[in-house]
């Protein structure tokens, strides 16, 4: 099969497309040339902003897809762009985050309006996003008042899209190093490591585990919306824990005030809404099962 990746250089793009190289997928990826990771001479690069993405129709065209995973969709005008441009017979997987989901604003409020795990039918977010500050991440070139992946869901699935919503993602290449919280402490020789309760529950999956779901997803193309996260999820103390386990780590972890946490500890603070997933659907309609989160926990600090 032929699939065209937009935004396939980093993190769990760069990972997807390792996984089709690995399938034996023919690759293409589309981007703007700012990352050019070291993949085999097979795989096409089409290097574009994403607003000028109509502008490699023809490109595009001679690469003929037969599916298209796009990762890189931060805005309406995003997805019309790709959905104007992409001959209507491909198959389109659009990929967002379990941030669509309504307790992600219920995280801020401090409010707990649903039980989880959350199925993909549960109740999503309304109104503005609650956490501005996140909403360009590193590398972008959107405006963060444009930014609309709930919009970007819909027009994907009026298309007959398949939208796949990932967990808070780790692993190899994460440029965000989410659990640095914890090694760069470790590797900074600290002794002792502040934290808050740790009670905090929240989805999360492994960029190679998820990169196998969304080829899953590319080679069925079922349409509709998964989740796909880890089957079991720890505390964010028992990730801690984990995290040092695998680090072989001594630090003794101190509960402290929640006033006086560091704020890149934050997450080990009381958070009283889960943000947990079923991924029982991707189960049963992809056969995909995530592998256990201890053994990719030590993977990743590795």
């Amino acid at each position: 099969m032929r699939v065209l990746v937009l935004g396939g250089t980093r993190f769990i793009g760069l990972a997807l497309v390792e996984e089709l190289l690995a399938a034996g997928h023919t690759v293409g990826v589309v981007h703007r040339g700012e990352h050019e990771p070291d993949l085999p001479p097979t795989v096409e690069h089409i290097h574009t902003p994403r607003r000028d993405l109509a502008a490699k129709r023809d490109a595009i065209a001679r690469f003929a897809p037969d599916a298209a995973v796009d990762l890189a969709a931060m805005t309406a005008a995003d997805a019309e762009a790709a959905l104007t441009t992409l001959d209507p017979a491909v198959k389109l997987v659009a990929v967002w985050t379990i941030e669509s989901y309504r307790v992600f604003d219920s995280i801020y409020a401090g409010t707990v309006p649903d039980a989880v795990p959350l199925a993909e039918d549960a109740p999503l977010r309304e109104g503005p996003y609650p956490a501005p500050e996140q909403a360009v991440s590193q590398g972008w070139d959107y405006e963060a008042a444009s930014y609309d992946k709930l919009a970007v869901e819909r027009l994907y699935l009026e298309r007959g899209a398949t939208v796949c919503r990932l967990p808070l993602v780790y692993g190899p290449r994460d440029y965000k190093r989410r659990e640095d919280f914890v090694l760069a402490r470790v590797r900074a020789g600290r002794e002792r490591i502040p934290v808050g309760p740790g009670t905090f529950l929240t989805s999360s999956g492994y960029a190679p585990e998820l990169a196998r779901g969304l080829r899953l997803a590319a080679e069925r193309g079922p349409g509709g919306v998964f989740n796909l996260a880890e089957s079991a999820s720890p505390t964010v103390g028992l990730w801690v824990r984990e995290i040092l386990a695998a680090a072989g780590a001594s630090a003794e972890l101190v509960r402290v005030p929640e006033a006086l946490l560091p704020p890149d500890m934050g997450l080990t603070g009381e958070i009283p809404q889960p943000w947990l997933v079923d991924a029982r659907k991707a189960a049963g309609e992809l056969d995909w099962v995530h592998a256990d989160w201890r053994e990719c926990t030590g993977s990743s600090v590795r």
